[in-house]
């Protein structure tokens, strides 16, 4: 009896043993949560990611990989089963990419969803509800980069045909007559600099009190030579008149008519010649003024030998 009751106290404990294994081993494998089941559809390569691997709608753990296959209908395309919390809204506009994580460079699936279709995914009958890859970053960025590249080595075929012998001498000679021009440029900013310190000497306060003075006798200058040509506008009057006098009285008086006229127009004449000779001799006389004449015997500041020469 004692034995038998051992045997029996022995089967009743490995029987509790069993079922809490069994408990542990469900409640370990997460049995309690409800999951669906979805298919991921890609025709690109999947290198990196295994049976096992995480599952993540917008960055938040929800399932894992079930199984990686290749699909017996269409062999360009590879299924991805994976199993999903039933508590996560996989909608028609749901899409799945492959995603690293960190450094390690584990991969796994993520979801995600524009919005733009909330119709919940339902599936065929008897079969499970897919879901189509699009390109990972890595993809865009080794196709963007590829595009690049390739760019790249046309703009540098281009400029290797614009930077041939001959336009790379061209471009030479070109840098050689600017270097030229510019080591003259230096003399001629020191002369131009020069020109305008004499400019600036000569355009000093004396210099432009003189040049108003000149300017007030240019006036008194001009009077006279415009009544000169009144002298002689009225002398010609008056040799008309006399000349186109038909009485006798006119024709007895043109002599001494005559002679008045004579000696007006020899005095205006010599006003007028005085004139023009100042202006011959020293045109500069009009802005600067008259020169004052040379002192004579007698007079202060003569000089014997300045008389000689």
């Amino acid at each position: 009896m004692e034995n038998k009751s051992h045997a029996l106290m022995a089967g009743v404990f490995a029987l509790l043993l069993g079922v809490a294994s069994l408990l542990a081993l469900l409640w370990l494998r997460g049995g309690h949560d409800k999951v669906n089941e979805y298919v991921v559809v890609t025709r690109m390569s999947v290198g990196g990611l295994n049976p096992q691997a995480q599952v993540r709608y917008r960055g938040i753990r929800v399932g894992k990989v079930m199984d990686i296959r290749l699909d017996s209908q269409d062999p360009g395309n590879i299924l991805i089963r994976i199993s999903v919390s039933a508590d996560v809204p996989i909608t028609q506009g749901t899409t799945a990419r492959l995603a690293y994580q960190g450094v390690t460079g584990i991969a796994h699936i993520l979801l995600l969803d524009n919005g733009k279709t909330p119709e919940p995914l339902i599936a065929k009958s008897g079969e499970l509800p897919r879901i189509a890859m699009t390109q990972s970053l890595l993809e865009e960025l080794g196709e963007t980069g590829g595009a690049t590249l390739r760019q790249a080595q046309d703009a540098l075929n281009a400029l290797n045909a614009i930077l041939n012998e001959e336009n790379r001498r061209r471009i030479s000679t070109t840098l050689a007559n600017l270097e030229s021009a510019s080591s003259n440029l230096g003399p001629a900013v020191a002369n131009l600099n020069e020109s305008l310190v004499q400019l600036r000497k000569l355009l000093n306060d004396r210099n432009v009190e003189s040049l108003s003075v000149a300017a007030a006798q240019a006036g008194p200058m001009m009077s006279d030579v415009r009544k000169l040509l009144g002298s002689i506008q009225v002398t010609t009057e008056k040799l008309n008149s006399a000349i186109g006098d038909a009485s006798g009285g006119g024709g007895a008086a043109l002599l001494p008519r005559l002679n008045d006229l004579a000696v007006e127009m020899s005095q205006t004449s010599r006003q007028l010649g005085r004139v023009i000779n100042q202006l011959e001799t020293s045109p500069e006389s009009v802005v600067w003024g008259r020169t004052a004449p040379q002192p004579g015997p007698g007079e202060p500041g003569f000089s014997a030998g300045k008389g000689q020469d």
